[in-house]
């Protein structure tokens, strides 16, 4: 892709870190001018908004909102628009993944896991379908999310509300946006999960392909979705698990 004014434009939230940040520079890389979300996490949005204005300038911006605030995600995707005048696809990424086993489960943490994995991204989509420019949405799921385990039900919930929400807006935007999703399987351990070593290593020896995933596998994906090669693909959900939803 070209790095004059015509390049597209994509909005990545919940960019500054891991899979985001990944998935940020990848499309960077292919030419992609990036908006970068971030919520709490702002020096290393800001480091990352650096890393990519240095090799391209005039190729990425950086918005802050917590998406707990209504309408918060649907400024984000305005002012993403904003930056140049257009945003042709939007990656909803942010998510917040917490163990609320039913007993202990607090409104808060309901209220946190529904607004970053479902409500927010509804209303980026919403706002995101309203520009002239908007071409390609992928929403960022989970590969359990229609396989669930216990003591995470508002999370998966949420997230399984997120994948039929990608197959319903797949059909309501047709043809002019395509809506898809990728569905990760282990990625990574992130460093506050709340397994110890040995259920790590129960879960990883449920994947197929004996290995986590790496925040590249669900880039990679993502890449695909919003290029031309997936032109005549919508409403699918992609699994990037190495097999996990079939162990």
């Amino acid at each position: 892709m070209s790095a004059s004014a015509e390049a597209p434009v994509v909005l990545v939230t919940g960019a500054a870190r891991r899979i985001g940040a990944c998935i940020a520079r990848l499309l960077h890389a292919d030419g992609w001018r990036v908006v970068l979300h971030c919520r709490g996490s702002r020096n290393e949005a800001e480091a990352l908004r650096a890393e990519l204005a240095a090799a391209r300038d005039d190729s990425t911006a950086l918005v802050m909102a917590d998406f707990a605030e209504t309408g918060a995600a649907a400024r984000v995707v305005e002012e993403a628009a904003a930056v140049w005048g257009r945003l042709d696809a939007l990656v909803n990424n942010a998510s917040s993944y917490l163990r609320t086993p039913l007993p202990d489960m607090r409104p808060d943490q309901v209220e946190d896991l529904l607004s970053s994995n479902l409500k927010a991204p509804l209303e980026a989509l919403q706002a995101f379908a309203r520009q002239d420019s908007a071409r390609a949405a992928v929403n960022i799921i989970d590969t359990l999310a229609r396989h669930v385990r216990s003591g995470y039900a508002p999370y998966f919930a949420a997230k399984s509300g997120l994948w039929t929400v990608t197959e319903a807006l797949a059909l309501e935007l047709a043809p002019r946006v395509r809506v898809n999703g990728v569905a990760p399987g282990h990625i990574l351990w992130a460093t506050q999960s709340p397994l110890a070593d040995d259920q790590r290593e129960a879960e990883r020896a449920r994947i197929p392909m004996q290995r986590l995933g790496e925040p590249e596998d669900i880039a990679r994906a993502v890449r695909f979705l919003l290029s031309g090669d997936a032109a005549y693909v919508t409403g699918a959900v992609l699994p990037v698990d190495g097999g996990l939803r079939l162990s």
